[in-house]
């Protein structure tokens, strides 16, 4: 009886076990809300989250891990894929690997990647997919989880399909595509400490556009090649961007560069986008990563959609996993390049001399006559497609440069500029006594201001700058960057005041805009008189602007106000920029 007992025991146990495994045969199968609903459908963050959970429960080669906060209070997660199953050390996996991120939801209405990684990370580790050997892939399963948690079925007016998404804007109502070297929100900064963290190669951010109609599901956004430079920039567009679109080819997906228009047929030609640093890829850039953004056609079927994005990404693993030790070459020379450089571009223009030629698939469109308002509107016409050559200008040529200083000095003061360049990594060294150099100073000396808002800006543009030499005590507790580091292009591209995206730019420097000490006209005007005599040539200099400048002559105020500025009396600190160039 006893016997007996036992081989039940044992039987029941095998039992168990084989129930256990038969659970785990059929979670393996882990399909999709976008699978279970033939296309229709996206997951929401909190399916997609527990997606990526089950998975990494089941495979070992598989890892989710919650970094840092969002401005939705839920933590940003990454998830990573090493069928090496050796950890998650990206530093020392970045000894013998190449790795790629994959960015998902940063416009949560555009889900197709969202969807699309949840699948190609399954196939990967069940088989269905060859499993990369060298390549480590990271996603960012929805990098807005405040505009994913905000689902509706309307905001997406062109769009066809899913039936609900997320909303353009994060729980603050920022659009993060825009927030990359501003980092105003929670998630930009989560994603900067990913970034340095990882490291990565080579970066996908999925996205979904409509700014014209043809033929095109999948279209590419590569960072722009002249921009990111050298042989790394050569590399992206005479080699990496052909080899994926015939690799797509070879699978019947056809693909074309971002179609740059608004309102009008793309036949008459196009121009390449300039990615700025504000952007996901122009970030990335500036750390020599080789980044493109996935734009699908929002006017084709969802299903379409996401099993084209589904194809483009296993086609980039592909090309990182053959191509891995030279990208990794590629991007050690590009550092090397770009810290040699004695002068660097901030403002870039289409090159005229230059251009490509795509054989595009369209669709015949023309203006008509609306008959809602009256005026012209464009109409495609679907019934006539066409493929015909259309002029793509796709090249770049520096419109103004700067002279690379040795490095820059910030005063203690300014510790949100400070905070930016620690978050992303910047090497500073600290002034340990009070110093006195020699260094270059810029005063602001035009600028111009948009007049609504952006972003949560106001934000700067056409800046320009007056440069002169001085000898300035520098106190205790300042800091120095040099610019022979890593982090040499964000230098640059930040603390420039003139580059598209400096600090200056975007309103950090702002209170040196504004004068704080003026004077009283009656008191003034006595001294003003006393300042001409005791100068003879600011009096000539004073009639001239009142001979020959009627406004000036016909301002008493704005005469005042010019003495005032050229005496003793006028503060240093208006329109002095607080950034200082060791040359």
């Amino acid at each position: 009886m006893k016997k007996f007992i036992i081989f039940l025991l044992i039987l029941s146990s095998c039992s168990e076990n084989s129930n256990k495994s038969n659970d785990k045969s059929s979670n393996s199968d882990f399909i999709t809300t976008f699978e279970k609903s033939n296309g229709l459908e996206t997951a929401t963050y909190e399916e997609t989250i527990h997606y990526y959970t089950d998975l990494a429960d089941n495979y070992k080669e598989i890892s989710i891990q919650a970094i840092g906060e969002t401005d939705s209070g839920q933590p940003l997660h990454i998830v990573t894929l090493n069928m090496n199953r050796s950890g998650d050390d990206f530093e020392e996996l970045r000894k013998d690997h190449r790795i790629l991120l994959i960015n998902n939801g940063i416009h949560p209405g555009e889900s197709d990647g969202i969807d699309a990684t949840m699948m190609l990370y399954r196939d990967i580790v069940n088989g269905t997919v060859d499993a990369p050997k060298n390549t480590i892939l990271v996603t960012i399963p929805i990098y807005n989880v405040g505009g994913s948690l905000n689902r509706n079925a309307g905001t997406r007016t062109n769009q066809n399909g899913p039936k609900e998404y997320g909303f353009r804007g994060n729980a603050r109502n920022y659009d993060l595509n825009r927030d990359f070297i501003k980092s105003d929100t929670k998630n930009a900064k989560t994603f900067a400490e990913i970034y340095h963290l990882i490291q990565p190669d080579v970066f996908i951010d999925n996205h979904v556009s409509n700014g014209a109609d043809y033929q095109y599901t999948l279209t590419h956004l590569f960072t722009q090649h002249n921009k990111l430079g050298g042989t790394l920039g050569n590399y992206l567009h005479n080699e990496m961007m052909p080899l994926l679109e015939q690799k797509l080819e070879s699978k019947s997906w056809d693909i074309t560069p971002y179609v740059n228009v608004f309102n009008r047929t793309p036949d008459s030609g196009f121009t390449q986008f300039m990615d700025s640093p504000r952007y996901s890829t122009g970030y990335t850039t500036l750390f020599n990563t080789l980044g493109m953004m996935v734009e699908t056609h929002m006017l084709k079927p969802y299903k379409q959609r996401v099993e084209g994005t589904y194809e483009l990404m296993k086609s980039m693993i592909e090309i990182t996993e053959a191509h891995g030790s030279r990208i990794s070459e590629l991007r050690k020379e590009q550092d090397r390049y770009w810290r040699s450089q004695t002068t660097y571009p901030i403002g870039w223009s289409v090159d005229t001399t230059q251009t490509s030629t795509l054989k595009f698939k369209g669709f015949e469109g023309q203006m008509i006559p609306s008959d809602l308002t009256g005026a012209q509107r464009l109409k495609y016409d679907r019934s006539k497609p066409f493929t015909k050559d259309v002029e793509y200008k796709n090249y770049f040529i520096p419109s103004s440069e700067v002279e690379v200083p040795k490095a820059y000095i910030i005063p203690q003061g300014w510790h949100n500029v400070i905070d930016m360049l620690k978050l992303n990594n910047v090497q500073i060294s600290t002034f340990e006594k009070d110093t006195v150099l020699t260094v270059e100073s810029y005063k602001i000396d035009d600028y111009k201001t948009r007049s609504s808002a952006y972003e949560g800006h106001y934000q700067h543009y056409n800046t320009k700058v007056k440069s002169t030499v001085e000898t300035l005590t520098f106190r205790k507790g300042d800091h120095l960057i040099v610019t022979d580091q890593k982090a040499f292009r964000y230098l640059l591209e930040t603390l420039e005041p003139a580059a598209p995206d400096s600090f200056f730019n975007w309103n950090f420097f702002d209170t040196i805009l504004q004068q704080k000490e003026g004077f009283s006209p009656y008191v003034w005007e006595d001294k003003a008189k006393q300042v001409l005599r005791a100068n003879p040539k600011l009096q000539i200099e004073y009639n001239i602007m009142i001979s020959y400048d009627e406004d000036f002559a016909n301002n008493w105020y704005a005469q005042l106000e010019w003495i005032h500025k050229k005496s003793m009396h006028y503060e240093k600190a208006h329109l002095q920029y607080p950034v200082y160039r060791l040359r």
